[in-house]
């Protein structure tokens, strides 16, 4: 049996394949896990979102923008991006059922066996392990809650963007959502930026990846994340993995077995 991890899909549903193809998943023997964002960019999100879906408890995902986007637009709340290429989804028979169980999916998973932890974008600075799981569920008690669409009408803003314990409503349910699917550069004191999606050499020198930042949740604990496709995968910060490598974008799809730490790469097919 064998674990594998593999960065944000974004659609790319060929170059999924090829990769499982590649090392032989077998999904009566081994598990896949996702750094979220199955939808949106590339040609077959509605094939990604069924697939994944179809995998059962041998597939565990987490929850990034893109899908917390796309549960926007199925309700209304959001128009579809002109790129996301996601029309397939709103006309699908099944749409219905991949919409509750996409909003049933976690936004923070650790994993039984090996205990890494795996998000979309990151782990606020501020937090110790309980209070990130703390967080994480609350976050998707809300969700899976049948007022879920409310507070996505509500998930689009910046702000709050320290963390304080005595966080309450809608500030605490934004400020969680935009550390675990948003997050890429804080401030020295832990601050979120939300401006900047340079390359790590390109941003301000006052600003810091979140995973440079002090905590000792990120030397006791390994943390996978994607969302970040600028870092090709090098977070060069021993217990972080970067997975997201932009195949959307022209790069390629990368997935970890974490067993023996090996990479597989798959090009971008169109």
């Amino acid at each position: 049996m064998a674990t594998y991890i593999v960065g944000d899909l974004h659609g790319c549903f060929e170059e999924f394949q090829r990769l499982l193809e590649k090392v032989a998943f077998d999904p009566t023997e081994d598990e896949i896990w996702l750094t979220g964002d199955l939808v949106a960019r590339g040609e077959d999100s509605l094939a990604c979102l069924r697939f994944v879906k179809s995998l059962g408890s041998k597939a565990q995902m987490v929850l990034g923008n893109h899908d917390l986007h796309l549960l926007s637009t199925l309700l209304g709340i959001k128009r579809v991006k002109p790129n996301d290429k996601v029309d397939a989804i709103f006309q699908a028979e099944d749409r219905e059922d991949l919409q509750n169980w996409l909003r049933n999916q976690p936004l923070v998973a650790q994993h039984p066996k090996h205990g890494f932890l795996l998000v979309h974008a990151g782990i606020s600075p501020q937090w110790d392990l309980a209070t990130t799981l703390a967080c994480a569920r609350e976050v998707e008690k809300t969700l899976r809650s049948e007022h879920y669409a409310d507070y996505l009408a509500q998930m689009y803003e910046s702000q709050p963007d320290y963390w304080r314990a005595d966080l309450t409503g809608i500030a605490r349910w934004r400020y969680c959502v935009n550390v675990f699917t948003r997050m890429r550069f804080c401030y020295a004191d832990g601050r979120l930026d939300f401006a900047c999606k340079s390359p790590i050499e390109e941003a301000p020198k006052e600003l810091l990846p979140w995973f440079a930042l002090d905590n000792p949740l990120y030397e006791q604990t390994p943390i996978i994340f994607g969302h970040w496709a600028s870092l090709m995968g090098k977070a060069n910060r021993k217990n972080i993995y970067a997975l997201d490598t932009g195949c959307a974008w022209g790069q390629y799809l990368t997935m970890l077995r974490w067993e023996d730490k090996q990479l597989f790469t798959q090009p971008r097919l169109k």
